[in-house]
């Protein structure tokens, strides 16, 4: 059997005549930027976050730079964030000038460690970024709590949580906003790049509609120095069909994680993914940790399984910061994390068959 890291082919093959018609649409109406399909996702999209407002953008990647623009953040600020996150969430603060500060992550959810936060706070701080990694919502009230002890505003980086929730509210509603990503293989993708900022604050949103269209709210007046950033209706089009059924996927997705779990408890020698009390993961990832990494990747490749790693090299590490000065050993943790991890195949369309495939195929790699 061959059980893939991701299918989008099954995900977008039932779905493929009624997005080709709404393109055909957007061609003959010639709306390709803005316009009905862009505002009606966004509308889309805010209520499905249970949060006020949503900016569609062109990337996820710049759903953190252009908030964190609007929000102030340039030279001299700092932000602490996790080390134990994907690039783009330190990048998004260094591109508007700032600086990141990382810290360690816990070693059950693998999200930002709330007790590390005030030992990173100097008179520079601004903010935290907190990551719903893999899908697993952080302890947002824990680390507001230390945020406001500083006087410092708390965003999500949610590229990863779409409807994952937290204490029974929306991920996408916590903090002063928070940064998604529709990249193709995410829990709601494009088929190409497309984000969105979504925000309870009505100035905040107004700002970053702005800045996504080069700083201006009427034709030809810029009130800001801001960035070409828009979702292409075509990207909008898709994803407000796509929208209808991401709870469905996401209750099958984490059906899927309960055959994994459940299979898990009899595989010795493999930690599995721990959703808190207070969550519910919307499951991006299926992220398991083992002794040899290199190993059981290699041979549950040779098995026919679809694998990856996230992530192998935490951020503090990446050579674009080196001259932070961070070093190995100082966030043991995500250092952990990055020499352990394996990613199995999660997707809405992954059936129990296969699951228990790659199970049976993950015991053999790791004992044997």
């Amino acid at each position: 059997m061959n059980v893939p890291f991701l299918d989008l082919r099954a995900q977008h093959a039932p779905l493929k005549e009624e997005i080709l018609a709404a393109w055909s649409n957007i061609l003959d109406t010639c709306g390709f930027v803005n316009g009905p399909h862009v505002q009606g996702f966004e509308s889309a999209f805010a209520k499905a976050c249970d949060v006020g407002h949503a900016v569609t953008l062109s990337t996820g990647t710049d759903a953190l730079i252009l908030p964190l623009k609007a929000l102030g953040v340039g030279p001299g600020d700092e932000v602490i964030l996790p080390a134990n996150t994907f690039f783009a969430t330190a990048e998004g603060v260094s591109q508007v000038g700032g600086t990141p500060v990382f810290v360690d992550c816990l070693r059950d959810t693998w999200n930002i460690d709330p007790a590390a936060i005030s030992a990173a706070v100097t008179p520079r701080t601004v903010g935290v970024i907190g990551v719903h990694l893999y899908g697993q919502p952080f302890d947002y009230d824990a680390v507001k709590a230390v945020a406001d002890k500083h006087d410092l505003w708390v965003m999500e980086d949610s590229a990863q949580g779409h409807l994952a929730t937290y204490k029974g509210r929306k991920c996408g509603s916590l903090g002063v906003g928070a940064g998604f990503s529709f990249y193709p293989g995410k829990n709601l993708g494009a088929p190409g790049e497309g984000g969105a900022f979504t925000t309870a604050d009505e100035a905040l949103a107004a700002k970053v509609r702005m800045l996504r269209d080069h700083g201006s709210s009427k034709k030809y007046h810029h009130e800001l120095v801001g960035y070409n950033a828009r979702l292409p209706a075509v990207m909008a089009a898709a994803l407000e069909i796509k929208l209808a059924h991401l709870p469905r996927w996401t209750q099958a997705r984490r059906h899927n994680a309960k055959r994994y779990l459940s299979n898990l408890e009899s595989i010795a020698n493999v930690s599995a993914p721990v959703e808190a009390q207070w969550a519910e993961s919307a499951w991006h990832l299926f992220v398991v940790h083992v002794d040899d990494q290199s190993a059981v990747l290699t041979k549950l490749k040779e098995a026919g399984v679809g694998v990856g790693m996230h992530y192998p090299v935490p951020v503090h590490l990446q050579p674009a910061y080196e001259s932070l000065g961070y070093k190995l050993g100082d966030f043991p943790n995500a250092e952990y994390n990055g020499a352990h991890c394996v990613s199995l195949p999660m997707f809405a369309e992954l059936n129990d068959s296969q699951i228990d495939y790659v199970c049976e195929q993950l015991d053999r790699a790791v004992n044997g």
